[in-house]
């Protein structure tokens, strides 16, 4: 299998870094290079329609996984060479604590700066100069910080249902995601776990489609793929891995200085997202491409978190525009545009009364909206962190109740 050995990438005052080994599946032939990354508890599989639209092909390449990766210097000469039209190569990765790639137990050792430098180890591996960059969820965290730290190995960049990370990362809180969020933290086996993310990846009216002329819906169709999915190896994420990945999207920040270097760097920015997207706020999205003037593009489809498999003719289309803007050096000016904002187009920030009705941001009451997402996530912390406990006891209760099952009666 292929692998890329990185370093773990934790704390610097720390002795020991474990080596991380991270999966990775390349995908076609060809000049451009488009590096995709995966969101939280997402595997390589997740870019199933992209790299089939990009590269025209939904198997990985016969390639040695052993075999020494050339030079950076003559792999860019190669790539310099060669037309750029002859094709596109994609590479697809597990991210740090998913899939097949090692999980560390350390929450310090998952960042997104760890992550990125895990993503461009695996460039330097494949002896790719420089790539498109695409990232969905908690992966366009990812892909926004490597841009930062190394725009010159950026071609252009893709954010696929963005937020700034930390309390940017708390959904639209009605009572659905609450009860969602309370299963999906119970979830123990791939069945469970399949329901819990259809309805988090898609809407429901793209579920409850018929297929065909047959009865079946899609909604159907996938938990039996979602299923083998998740039962295959690497499917359900380990306990490290999950709580070290939610660190990252917890602790993820860009500064005004790594914002300004993505800005002047001169590569076009493409920002994705699901208008029914109800893990990342699309207020959020469209703010980061705000702050991402003048080099963002926002494109707003009708879908959900998992608008790439909802919309994928759409999404592709849109990412093989970047790509083409990239190519033709297209100037920003002429690239960017974030369209007008709708008057229902509001940040939901907490749940309201009795009835169910929720509260949404007033633009005239700054202060208060700054410190709501504060409270906001220091509620949902504590739930999880109760229920974690609760969830403690049972465990060390078990022993004793199953003894008194033995006793005779």
């Amino acid at each position: 299998m292929p692998y890329c050995l990185v370093s773990g990438g934790g704390r610097r005052d720390e002795e020991e870094e474990e080596e991380v080994r991270i999966f990775y599946q390349r995908y076609g032939h060809g000049g451009t290079k488009v590096l995709l990354i995966s969101g939280l508890a997402g595997t390589h599989e997740s870019w199933g329609p992209q790299v089939k639209a990009l590269t025209g092909t939904v198997g990985p390449s016969a390639a040695d996984e052993e075999e020494a990766p050339p030079p950076a210097s003559s792999a860019a000469a190669a790539e310099d060479r060669r037309n750029p039209e002859e094709g596109v190569e994609a590479c697809c990765f597990d991210n740090r604590g998913a899939g097949r790639s090692s999980a560390p137990a350390r929450r310090s050792r998952y960042t997104t700066a760890a992550m990125a430098r895990d993503a461009l180890a695996l460039m330097d591996r494949l002896g790719w100069r420089k790539a498109h960059v695409f990232g969905h969820s908690m992966g366009s965290m990812v892909a926004s910080k490597l841009a930062a730290v190394a725009p010159e190995r950026v071609a252009s960049l893709a954010l696929l249902g963005a937020t700034g990370g930390g309390y940017q990362c708390v959904p639209k809180l009605d009572w659905g995601t609450v009860s969602l969020a309370c299963r999906f933290l119970t979830a123990t086996t791939p069945e469970q776990r399949a329901a819990i993310d259809l309805e988090t990846h898609y809407t429901r009216q793209y579920l409850d489609e018929q297929i065909g002329s047959s009865i079946t819906t899609r909604r159907e169709m996938l938990y039996h793929e979602y299923v083998k999915g998740l039962s295959s190896p690497g499917g359900m994420q380990s306990r490290h891995g999950f709580d070290g990945q939610m660190n990252a999207c917890w602790t993820h920040e860009l500064s005004p200085k790594e914002l300004d270097r993505i800005r002047s760097a001169g590569f076009p920015v493409l920002i994705i997202h699901g208008r029914d997207d109800v893990v990342a706020q699309s207020c959020h999205a469209r703010r980061l491409a705000e702050k991402l003037q003048p080099a963002a593009k926002l494109v707003e489809l009708r879908g959900g978190h998992l608008v790439s498999h909802e919309r994928p003719v759409e999404v592709n289309m849109s990412l093989m525009e970047v790509i083409k803007a990239s190519r033709s050096n297209m100037d920003l000016a002429e690239w960017s545009k974030v369209p007008d904002k709708k008057p229902d187009d509001k940040c939901v920030i907490i749940l309201a009364g009795s009835a169910g009705s929720l509260a949404k941001r007033d633009d005239r009451l700054t202060t208060t909206y700054n410190q709501l997402p504060k409270i906001q996530l220091f509620v949902f912390g504590a739930f999880y962190a109760i229920l974690e406990q609760v969830k403690s006891v049972i465990r060390s209760l078990k022993p004793v109740t199953d003894c008194l099952l033995l006793l005779p009666p």
